[in-house]
């Protein structure tokens, strides 16, 4: 302490500073919170009591201000007055001048900064709260490399308990073969046996002990490896927070009115990746600001509300995150761009009378243009996007311009996300475990067979009064179906870009804050898979892309459901008159079409000279089986979507087996036979 006997104290300062920070900006849009103020003044009280501590008490002397200045406020009768909002946040910038100060070996007397130094304290202040709050990062590097090599010591562990496991049946084969006709006193009878049955007593002890620490070890280090990787992940919001400090300063400097509003969705990203964000970002806020947003009686001239607004975005996109700048101002002079380049030669009069609106908004990306008349402290130097266009090559990411006239201006930067973090919901898919983000999903729920529509024209099940695509998330995944028209027990309803698909799956096992990290490039992987996570033993698990779900939900049941698509015949397929007729007197009193083969030759021929909605097939028939007729159909790109009926009289369960295996919908016994239920599985087939 000694030697820096403000260590500890600039971090609390900075969070204090920071805090005041945000709760001005909250009491300058006018609200009257008697508990933000009082919150307030807990900060304040707290910041000068510290500073009085180590001795700087210019800081204290700022803080009581701070204090003076929003005593009157605690009860909430009155808000905060302009100039009462102007002073509060120079006692702030005050109070974060002399901090900052207070890192030169020999502090002097720091004066109020300028306005450039207050917008560059304030974007500065982030990074250096992460440098002060989070470790190095070679020594999170060596402890999640720790945490990997422990990783591999419990799997083994596990794979030892498996072997202790069988010397532990062994043990109670071996007890079992000696008890073998003794009478009740053999225990006492035997030394062998004696001595078969404690060992076999301290097998099944030590396993069980073994194995609850071993279940123990590996949750505990599954917590440790996911916060250790979270350690290196920083909130969005708090990475941005000074933005609005930002925006709000240019403005006052500038005479005019923004709202600013910051939207993320929760993401958390590395410190590494959001330092150089924030620092773009910075430039792009103040030039939205300065460029874009009109004065308060130019935005009232033009129609629209007198204060501007000016939003950042930050959107995860399958493997890739899409970070946002928009404004509701005037738009980019795009033909003071083309003159500029003019101006400086860039451009020949021939090359700038052709040159596109596209091209010139992309011209601004590397630098040196501005539309501004003269230099300020806030514009005209040409270098905001540039120093995006900057972050980007270094993250391997695209930046996009978009700009109408009078409307605004959007300016996005996508790149592919390193390592993030997000709150999923773990599901089952067959004997694996996948996860999907949990911003996108509406509902879960065991599933109702009632609900599911299967047809010719893909599957849907209903969500509410709407029929909405859906997919089991085995074929999603290119996974063979292990029960070929098993219905799962699960369904998962998720919404992207407005599209609502509805999942199926075999489990729901809860949600969870998983860690992200990139598919290895090697690895073969369907395109529904965005990222990885880890399980416990470090194991990779798939992490979906809601937006490749629904596309591929869609692929797999393109279009609409009509309300009033015409009933397509039914094929009846048997070799006895009398199943014929009865089926098709049944079939014809619901309103059916039907007609009749009398072999599986004679209906597959049939089948391919002319659609029908549903098959009903006799099992037992001379020549082709109903089992060979359904499993042809399945291999025909067409019929295979017409729904396959088995009506016989075996009723055997490798029958029923064999006709999944075939690929039948479903299976009906002659024994059993019952039209209600006839009725309502060809409704339900046909989804009607």
């Amino acid at each position: 302490m000694a030697s820096d006997p403000y260590k500890y104290f600039r971090v609390e300062a900075r969070e204090l500073a920071e805090g005041l920070g945000q709760g001005a900006l909250e009491l300058e849009k006018g609200t009257r919170d008697p508990a933000l103020v009082l919150r307030l003044l807990r900060l304040a009280h707290t910041l000068k009591g510290a500073a009085r501590v180590v001795k700087q008490l210019e800081i204290a002397e700022a803080s009581h201000q701070i204090e003076e200045l929003l005593s009157p406020l605690r009860e909430g009768d009155r808000g905060l007055e302009p100039e009462g909002a102007r002073a509060l946040f120079a006692l702030i910038d005050r109070i974060e001048g002399l901090v900052e100060a207070l890192d030169a070996p020999a502090p002097e007397p720091a004066a109020a900064p300028s306005e450039p130094a207050r917008s560059a304290q304030a974007a500065s202040l982030i990074h250096d709260s992460f440098r002060s709050i989070r470790v190095d990062a070679d020594e999170m590097d060596a402890l999640e490399r720790s945490i990997g090599a422990a990783g591999i010591q419990v799997a083994a562990l596990k794979r030892e308990l498996q072997e202790l496991r069988i010397l532990t049946g062994l043990s109670s084969s071996l007890t079992h073969r000696l008890s073998v006709g003794r009478g009740s006193h053999a225990r006492t009878d035997s030394p062998e046996l004696n001595l078969a049955l404690e060992l076999q007593s301290g097998f099944e002890r030590t396993l069980a002990a073994l194995v609850d620490r071993a279940e123990r070890v590996d949750q505990e280090l599954t917590d440790v490896r996911d916060g250790a990787a979270r350690l290196r992940l920083v909130p969005v919001d708090t990475a941005f927070a000074t933005l609005g400090r930002v925006a709000r300063d240019a403005a006052d400097t500038l005479k005019k009115e923004v709202q600013f509003e910051l939207s993320s969705g929760g993401l958390r990203l590395e410190a590494r990746v959001l330092g150089p964000l924030r620092d773009a970002f910075h430039h792009l806020v103040r030039n939205a600001v300065a460029h874009g947003i009109e004065t308060p009686d130019e935005r009232l001239q033009r129609g629209k509300p007198r204060t501007g607004t000016v939003r950042i975005g930050v959107e995860r996109r399958g493997s890739e995150v899409i970070f946002t700048c928009e404004d509701d101002g005037r738009g980019i002079d795009v033909e003071g761009v083309r003159r500029a380049l003019m101006e400086r030669g860039e451009l020949t009069a021939a090359e700038g009378a052709i040159i596109s609106r596209e091209d010139l908004l992309r011209r601004l990306l590397l630098g040196g243009v501005s539309t501004s008349p003269e230099v300020t402290q806030l514009a005209g130097r040409g270098v905001g996007l540039n120093v995006l266009a900057e972050v980007s090559t270094k993250l391997r990411g695209q930046v996009s311009v978009e700009s109408e006239p009078g409307q605004g201006t959007k300016v996005a930067l996508r790149f592919s996300l390193l390592l993030a973090s997000l709150r999923a919901l773990l599901v089952l898919v067959g004997d694996q475990t996948v996860a999907l983000p949990l911003e996108t999903l509406l509902e879960t729920k065991r599933i109702d067979p009632a609900d599911l529509r299967r047809s010719v024209q893909g599957d849907r099940y209903r969500v509410g009064e709407e029929l909405v695509p859906f997919l089991p998330l085995e074929r999603a995944l290119g996974r063979p179906e292990a029960q070929p028209g098993k219905i799962p027990s699960a369904v998962v309803v998720l919404s992207d870009l407005g599209q609502v698909v509805a999942l199926g799956v075999d489990g729901l096992l809860g949600t969870m804050d998983i860690v992200l990290t990139p598919v290895p490039l090697r690895a073969l992987v369907a395109p529904v898979v965005a990222h990885v996570s880890l399980d416990g033993e470090g194991n990779p698990r798939m992490v979906l892309d809601p937006g490749e779900l629904v596309r591929a939900a869609l692929e797999f049941a393109p279009g609409e459901l009509p309300a009033d698509a015409p009933r397509l015949p039914l094929l009846v397929i048997d070799d006895s008159l009398t199943t014929r007729m009865l089926e098709q007197s049944i079939l014809e009193s619901a309103g059916y079409e039907v007609e009749l083969a009398t072999s599986a030759e004679e209906g597959l021929e049939k089948a391919r000279a002319k659609r029908y909605g549903v098959f009903l097939v006799d099992v037992e028939m001379p020549g082709m089986s109903g089992f060979e007729f359904v499993a042809l159909t399945r291999q025909d790109p067409e019929l295979k979507l017409v729904p396959a009926i088995l009506v016989t009289s075996r009723n055997d369960p490798e029958d029923f087996e064999k006709g999944k295996n075939a690929g039948a919908s479903d299976y009906i016994v002659k024994g059993d036979f019952d039209q209600k239920r006839l009725i309502a599985t060809i409704e339900r087939l046909l989804g009607r």
